[in-house]
């Protein structure tokens, strides 16, 4: 159910909105009387009932933004002249906010106040925000400021530099304006040759933008038939609003097509508008921007008797210097005596033409000497004794290669030899045929001693043409006595082992590699 309007005229009289409450409320608020003791939360809610019992909701409070957190939530205060009140707004209302405040906006603020105990804090629970008068030109300056920065409107590096002696400066601004009667000053008493050429336009209005974008650019197209050097846009201070047409996105883009070096000065030295960013020169005042495009006469007087000095005692020192440089030469004997230079000098060039004959003749002999030394050499490098030579050698090593092969296999099939009379040696066929056997359990493994064995044990003895299985009836120690064995049978595998005999390659079959005294090989 909805609260109805706050009404001021409710607020009044005898029922005004901080009267104390009446019998009814006490009951409401639990029986409390004036002499009843509360605790600190009971207090709390108390005050959070009263705010939200009767205050009106929803509220429109109007104030400037400031302290603001941007989290999940917003933390924000509302102020104004006389107070200041602690605002959150929680994400489901962020999420139906358009735009996102910023400090020094000025707001309307729609919610409904209560009370937070844990901190004792009275807030204002805010719903819906919008900006209000100044501030929604504010929050559009920053928006087109953000926008022309990610364009590069701002950066330095496109800039130009102002020109040190302007012929003529074109002045952008209204003819009745304060600023250009400052700026005429201005220059007449610092440089009076500099030439003013006004361009007389709005500057303040709905058309005032239009007017100063093609100024701007009629002044930078025809720059050199009009000899404008510079051009300068300026007005005198005002409110957000009367400097707003200096904040129009045309105003911008003509100011970054222009050319011709542009100093901008529009307001006070604490306002700032776009073309002053996009300018390649801002200025505080129109003064000072007039000082910053024409030199100081008396500053140029100054500097050319600077420069005059500099020039007259650099002429001196150059004087002065070839006047030595005169008197040195002078002394020189070539110039005293010429003649005796001259035959000093026919003397020198005939020795040196006499030690340079010299020294060609005995590089001749020389190189003529070492070319018969290499002739002689070269005679006994000819090719085909070289090659008769290394014939020889290359017979000679053929014959030692083939000696070496043949002693390398003879001794290879030797070795080989002995390694197969080895192998055959201790073959245990061959131990079998010498009339010995090999005893192994039925499981596998070969017995060596009559402890490997116990009672009841099946055994498989190997002869020469086939195997035996037996079975222990007594164990190891009594057969160490004197044992017997019985249930012998000979195995049908005694004939095929007969008839087939592993090969070389084959004895690792049913019988394991054996040596000479029964042991695995």
């Amino acid at each position: 159910m909805s609260r109805k309007p706050f009404d001021p005229e409710r607020a009044e009289g005898d029922a005004n909105l901080f009267d104390r409450p009446s019998r009814r409320d006490r009951r409401q608020l639990g029986g409390l009387h004036e002499a009843d003791r509360i605790s600190v939360g009971q207090l709390s809610e108390l005050i959070k009932q009263t705010l939200e019992g009767r205050l009106p909701s929803p509220l429109r409070v109007v104030g400037e933004i400031s302290n603001f957190t941007d989290r999940k939530h917003w933390y924000f205060s509302l102020k104004d002249s006389d107070a200041v009140i602690s605002c959150v707004a929680w994400a489901s209302s962020v999420a139906r906010i358009t735009t996102t405040p910023r400090d020094g906006d000025a707001v309307v603020a729609t919610g409904y106040v209560s009370h937070y105990g844990p901190q004792g804090r009275t807030q204002l629970y805010v719903s819906h925000l919008e900006p209000v008068g100044t501030g929604s030109l504010e929050q559009q300056f920053r928006a087109l400021c953000d926008e022309l920065r990610g364009l590069g409107y701002f950066e330095e590096s496109r800039k130009v530099r102002l020109p040190s002696f302007p012929r003529r400066i074109a002045v952008i601004t209204s003819r009745t304006s304060a600023a250009l009667q400052d700026v005429m000053a201005t220059a007449a008493h610092r440089c009076p040759l500099a030439g003013l050429l006004v361009v007389d336009v709005r500057v303040q209005g709905e058309a005032a933008s239009v007017e100063i974008a093609r100024a701007i650019r009629r002044i930078d197209a025809n720059a050199e038939a009009l000899g404008v050097d510079a051009i300068l846009v300026t007005r005198g201070g005002g409110s957000l609003e009367d400097l707003w047409a200096f904040n129009e996105r045309n105003v911008a883009d003509a100011t970054l097509d222009c050319t011709t070096p542009i100093v901008a000065a529009i307001g006070h030295e604490s306002d700032t508008t776009i073309i002053e960013l996009v300018a390649d020169v801002r200025a505080a005042t129109p003064t000072q921007a007039v000082m910053r495009l024409v030199p100081d006469r008396e500053d140029l007087m100054r500097q050319l008797d600077h420069q005059t000095s500099r020039l007259r005692s650099l002429m001196r020192r150059r004087i002065e210097r070839g006047r030595e440089r005169v008197m040195s030469v002078a002394r020189f004997p070539a110039f005293r005596d010429p003649r005796g230079v001259i035959v000093l000098a026919r003397s020198r060039c005939d020795d040196r033409a006499h030690r340079l004959r010299a020294a060609i003749r005995s590089a001749l002999q020389r190189r003529a000497l070492r070319l018969e030394q290499r002739i002689g050499r070269f005679a006994g490098l000819r090719p085909a004794a070289q090659f008769a030579q290394r014939r020889g050698h290359v017979v000679h090593m053929t014959e030692r290669l083939r000696r070496t092969m043949r002693w390398r296999l003879e001794r290879s099939r030797q070795r080989v030899d002995g390694v197969e009379r080895a192998m055959a040696a201790v073959d245990h066929r061959s131990v079998l045929h010498r009339g010995y056997s090999i005893t192994m359990r039925a499981t596998g493994g070969v017995v060596r001693s009559a402890a490997d064995v116990r009672a009841g044990d099946e055994l498989v003895t190997q002869v020469q043409d086939g195997r035996l299985r037996s079975m222990v009836v007594e164990d190891g120690g009594e057969r160490a006595a004197g044992g017997s064995v019985r249930g012998t049978s000979t195995s049908s595998e005694g004939a095929a082992s007969e008839r087939k005999r592993p090969s070389k390659r084959d004895s690792g079959g049913d019988a394991p590699q054996l040596d000479l005294f029964g042991g695995a090989g």
